[in-house]
C-alpha cells in the first residue's frame, strides 16, 4: 500500500488475525485441536470472539479518532471529539440482542467508521495515507463479521 508506513501496515494486519481466526472458527475451518478450549487461550475458543474483539477494536478506533481531533482547534476540534466518541458509544448502546444482531451491528459500525475516517482525512487531521490503510482493513473486518453470521 503506497505511502502507508510499514509499521502501521504490519500492526493493522496483525490486528486482523483475531477477526480471521473468529471467521475461521465460525465456519469450522480450524483444526479441532485449535478449537479445543483446554488447549487454547479462552479468548480464542470463545464463540463470541468476533463480537468481543470487534467491540474492543471499534472502541480502539474511537481513541484513534480522538487523537486526530486533538490536532484541531475550535469548532473543528469540538466536532472531531464528538465524532470520535460515536464508535465507542455504538456498541455500548447497540449490542446485546444476540450474536447475529451483534455481528450485524458491528459490521455497520465498522462500515460507518469509514465515513468518520474520510472526514478526518478531508479535514487534514488524519494522515493522507489513512484511507489507503483503513479501506482494505475495514473490508476484511466486515467480511469476517459477515462470515461469523454463517457459523
Amino acid at each position: 500500500m503506497k505511502g502507508v508506513p510499514l509499521v502501521a501496515l504490519a500492526l493493522a494486519l496483525a490486528g486482523l488475525l483475531p477477526f480471521l481466526w473468529g471467521a475461521g472458527a465460525a465456519l469450522n475451518l480450524l483444526p479441532a485441536e485449535w478449537r479445543n478450549a483446554q488447549l487454547m487461550p479462552r479468548a480464542l475458543s470463545d464463540p463470541d470472539l468476533l463480537v468481543n474483539y470487534g467491540t474492543i477494536i471499534l472502541c480502539f478506533m474511537a481513541g484513534v479518532l480522538w487523537g486526530f481531533a486533538a490536532k484541531a482547534r475550535g469548532a473543528v476540534a469540538a466536532a472531531g471529539y464528538a465524532a470520535s466518541v460515536v464508535p465507542a458509544l455504538w456498541p455500548f448502546f447497540m449490542l446485546g440482542d444476540g450474536r447475529t444482531a451483534d455481528l450485524l451491528v458491528l459490521a455497520f459500525g465498522f462500515a460507518g467508521l469509514l465515513a468518520f475516517d474520510w472526514g478526518f482525512v478531508r479535514a487534514g487531521l488524519a494522515p493522507a495515507w489513512w484511507l489507503r490503510l483503513r479501506l482494505p482493513v475495514s473490508a476484511v473486518v466486515v467480511v469476517c463479521l459477515g462470515l461469523g453470521l454463517l457459523g
